[in-house]
């Protein structure tokens, strides 16, 4: 199993670690070569949670602890991997592999294209936190606090090309977590690191791979999204890394028409630009969902039927078209192609082109590609649909044991499904349709970049 898992592992990472996000041939080159060998055991879960956000057209240009685990991970894929996890040395880490022209292999990595890590970040919305899982394991290695208060009802998160995390709470504030406690710093005055390895979470102030949080007085505070930055071959680091967010303060009686679309300084949590975006539907919450293409600009969709909103990231122009369909979940894949996704299908848009194309299925929440051509998106009644991306119609189905709101795809090429406020998190084998089950979250609700993946797997449409 792992020879073949190397394949898909190499391909994420040489991408991964390239020298800038965005591709000559827009989008990823490896084929998704899927374990063959079936996980351990297939737990059923209780009855589907269900959506508990509902919402609501013109174009516009302007500027501006290991017990939560109940299945190990299938025949070994840990096997012959090297470096360690923050709390085990079992299981890949994330961020370090061969550099992108294929000459010098950075130092301290798994070398021959290994992640160093694999991990996989959910949201606790019902307790303010949110879980660090191994995805070779299944066991949460972390659990943290995301806003002092521990009210933020944080959701959406995203992972950057050295594997750290940034959350956004609901109700205001973004918070970024370090993956490695060797990147952590000495700031609570007790000798050492302390950090949490497990589901106990440490309180505020003593947990210290907390890197930053930065207060943000929203009433809706919802998407959240890296740039991929510049890769330095010299100290084989990700460097400039940014954030994008978006915030609203319209509520239906006072609705100005406009939202916050900010850029933040990924190492100090800084605001560094604040664009005013006009002519989106004034309606609760603004973006709703947002992700970056390859070269770090912004993409943004609202909950129903509103407006896609691009940014370019350097002049902070923006642009925005209707939606062709109701919106929820949103993604942009390997070529270039924004997707939205919601109950009633997916819809692609084409940014050269700037048209869109449907395809109606019996959706739910989230999405995300896989780099070879499948879209997983989350499905009625308790299935994960995939799409062909170039033909637009369902090719397959994935059966979880209850409905699944959250799509992520690992580097190993599992697809995850995060249910909505029930405990579970699964991971299933594409092929051979099996499941895992981790169970222990506390009402979860996370359909972003929770793994990486899809930053890494960014294309960016050329013609």
């Amino acid at each position: 199993m792992r020879n073949e898992l190397k394949s898909l592992i190499a391909a994420s990472v040489v991408f991964a670690c390239g020298d800038n996000g965005g591709r000559d041939d827009g989008g990823a080159t490896a084929t998704l070569t899927p374990p063959t060998s079936s996980p351990t055991s297939t737990i059923t879960a209780t009855e589907p949670g269900t959506a508990s956000e509902t919402a609501s057209e013109t174009p516009t240009m302007g500027t501006g602890s290991d017990s939560n685990a109940t299945t190990q991970s299938p025949t070994d894929p840990t096997e012959g991997i090297t470096g360690t996890s923050v709390s085990s040395d079992s299981g890949p880490k994330f961020d370090l592999g061969i550099t992108p022209d294929g000459g010098m292999a950075c130092s301290g990595g798994g070398g021959g294209g290994e992640p160093d890590f694999s991990y996989i970040w959910i949201a606790n919305s019902g307790e303010g936190s949110m879980s660090k899982i191994n995805t070779v394991n299944l066991v949460e290695e972390g659990r943290y606090i995301v806003r002092p208060d521990s009210a933020g009802n944080p959701s959406r998160t995203s992972v950057n090309l050295s594997g750290d995390v940034v959350i956004a709470n609901r109700n205001g504030g973004l918070t970024k977590v370090y993956a490695q406690a060797d990147r952590c710093a000495d700031t609570n005055g007790m000798p050492g690191i302390q950090t949490a390895v497990n589901g106990t979470s440490l309180p505020w102030g003593v947990e210290e791979c907390v890197a930053w949080y930065t207060p943000m007085s929203y009433i809706s505070q919802r998407p959240v999204a890296w740039t991929q930055g510049n890769f330095n071959k010299a100290t084989c680091q990700w460097e400039n890394q940014k954030i994008w967010t978006s915030g609203n303060n319209d509520d239906f009686v006072n609705a100005d028409n406009q939202l916050d679309v900010l850029l933040v300084n990924g190492d100090t949590g800084a605001i560094e630009a604040t664009v005013n975006v006009v002519g989106v539907n004034p309606d609760y919450y603004g973006i709703y969902g947002a992700a970056v293409d390859g070269n770090g600009n912004f993409w943004g969709s609202q909950l129903g039927i509103g407006q896609l909103v691009f940014i370019d990231r350097l002049s902070l122009q923006y642009k925005m078209w209707p939606m062709a369909m109701s919106g929820y979940g949103m993604t942009v894949d390997s070529k270039g192609y924004v997707w939205t996704c919601s109950g009633s299908g997916a819809a692609r848009f084409d940014p050269m082109t700037e048209t869109w194309q449907t395809v109606q299925v019996s959706g739910g929440g989230g999405c995300m590609e896989d780099g070879a051509g499948t879209l997983y998106m989350s499905g009625n009644p308790n299935v994960i649909i995939a799409v062909d991306t170039e033909t637009m119609v369902q090719k397959d189905v994935l059966n979880v044991p209850s409905y699944v709101h959250g799509i992520s795809i690992d580097f190993y090429g599992y697809v995850w499904g995060v249910t909505l406020s029930e405990p579970y998190a699964y991971r299933v084998h594409p092929i051979m349709k099996t499941v895992d089950t981790f169970t222990g979250l506390t009402a979860p609700y996370t359909y972003s970049d929770m793994t990486g993946f899809a930053l890494s797997n960014a294309g960016t449409p050329s013609g």
